[in-house]
C-alpha cells in the first residue's frame, strides 16, 4: 500500500527543493525564535496602543482644563460683581443703622442745612423745609442759622412731616435740593455701585 498520493499540477514546478530534515534541537530553536518574535511584536503593539491611549487621555485632559479655565474666566467676574453688590448692601445697612441711631441735635440740623446751602450756586430767595421737631429744636435753642447766613442772606424756614429728622429740603427759584438723609444714602449707594 502506498502512503502517498500523487498531486497533479497544471503548471510544472520550478525551483523546488526538498527541505532537509530538521533536527529536534533546530526545531526547538526555531520555535523559540518564533515565540520571541511574536513576543516582541506583541510588546510593540501594546506600547503603540498605550501611547495612543495616553495621547487620547492627554487631549481629553487638555480639553477639560480649557473648559474649566473658560468657566472660571466667565464665573469670576460675575462672582466679583455679586460680592461688590453684597458689600455695598452691607455697608448701606450699617450706615442706615448708624444714622438712625445718631441723636438729632441742634448742631446736626444746622450742619445739614449748611451742607445743603453750600451746594447751591444761587443763594437768593431760599426756603428751607425741616421736620417739625427739627425746626422746633432750632427755635428752642435760638439757633443763629434761623437768621440766615452771611453768604445767603435771610432764609425762610418751613416745617413739613415729609422731611425726615436730620435732613432738609431747600427750595430756590431754580428748583429743589433734596438733602434728606435717605436721599443722601441712596446717592451714596449709587456712587458706590458705579
Amino acid at each position: 500500500m502506498k502512503s502517498y498520493k500523487a498531486i497533479p499540477f497544471t503548471v510544472p514546478l520550478r525551483d523546488v527543493r526538498l527541505e532537509a530534515a530538521v533536527s529536534p534541537v533546530d526545531a526547538g530553536r526555531q520555535s523559540r525564535e518564533r515565540e520571541q518574535a511574536a513576543y516582541e511584536r506583541g510588546q510593540r503593539d501594546a506600547e503603540k496602543a498605550l501611547s495612543e491611549q495616553i495621547l487620547q487621555q492627554r487631549s481629553e485632559l487638555l480639553q477639560l482644563h480649557q473648559g474649566v479655565v473658560e468657566s472660571l474666566r466667565t464665573a469670576v467676574p460675575q462672582l466679583v460683581k455679586e460680592a461688590e453688590a453684597a458689600l455695598i448692601d452691607l455697608a448701606m445697612e450699617a450706615a442706615k443703622k448708624v444714622v438712625a441711631n445718631a441723636p438729632i441735635s441742634r448742631e446736626a440740623v444746622e450742619a445739614a442745612v449748611r451742607d445743603a446751602l453750600s451746594q447751591l450756586e444761587d443763594k437768593a430767595d431760599i426756603t428751607v423745609q425741616l421736620h417739625p421737631d427739627d425746626l422746633a429744636l432750632l427755635r428752642k435753642h435760638k439757633s443763629p442759622i434761623l437768621e440766615g447766613l452771611p453768604d445767603t442772606g435771610p432764609l425762610r424756614f418751613l416745617s413739613t412731616p415729609e422731611v425726615t429728622r436730620g435732613g432738609c429740603m431747600v427750595h430756590t427759584r431754580f428748583g429743589v435740593l433734596d438733602a434728606r438723609r435717605e436721599t443722601k444714602l441712596e446717592q451714596l449707594r449709587q456712587s458706590l455701585a458705579e
